[in-house]
């Protein structure tokens, strides 16, 4: 199975609401004298963090700008850090999925599909320049949001992000 990657310039990764993406403004000209969205992104100081924009919730992916794929069947979000070989790494990110110790944990409220992309941009460059990102849809309801990184050496070092729902917002 093929899966898409998105990969970030430095900063990091995030995950927005459909709906709020185009409230998303990235790095100012001027940055770093202004910070912008983009540094309120950086300012994210775990694996993952919450921060508003605009009416939602936008998770961060924080620490490193590890290229990003999403696992649908397990809801994980899985960001190499290291390893030669994408299916390598997602083979050894699989098989340790029952022993991991989970940490950096939060909730967050999904109502609509989520679109990963690089925080630098603002969002109408990302859909104007062709730049990475990845739509991510979950169905509605209260998920618990949690990460860890993990090494195997000589083969890959990881962080998971895992999406787990804890009850589903009633149908409309």
């Amino acid at each position: 199975m093929e899966n898409r990657w998105v990969t970030s310039l430095g900063g990091p990764l995030i995950l927005i609401p459909q709906s709020a993406c185009q409230l998303w403004n990235g790095a100012p000209p001027n940055y770093p004298d202004e910070e912008g969205d983009y540094g309120r992104a950086c300012a994210v100081d775990d694996y993952i963090g919450l921060i508003d924009v605009g009416h939602a919730q936008a998770l961060v992916l924080g620490d490193y700008p590890a290229p990003t794929t999403f696992l649908p069947a397990h809801g994980i979000l899985l960001r190499k850090i290291a390893g030669n070989d994408d299916d390598e790494v997602l083979e050894a990110a699989l098989k340790l999925l029952p022993t991991i110790n989970w940490g950096s944990q939060l909730s967050w409220a999904i109502t609509e599909p989520l679109i990963l992309f690089d925080s630098v941009y603002d969002y109408p460059y990302v859909v104007t320049g062709n730049q990475e990102q990845l739509r991510i849809d979950l169905t509605p309801g209260r998920y618990t949001a949690e990460a860890a990184y993990l090494e195997i050496p000589d083969t890959a070092y990881f962080i998971l992000i895992r999406l787990t729902s804890i009850y589903r917002s009633p149908a409309r």
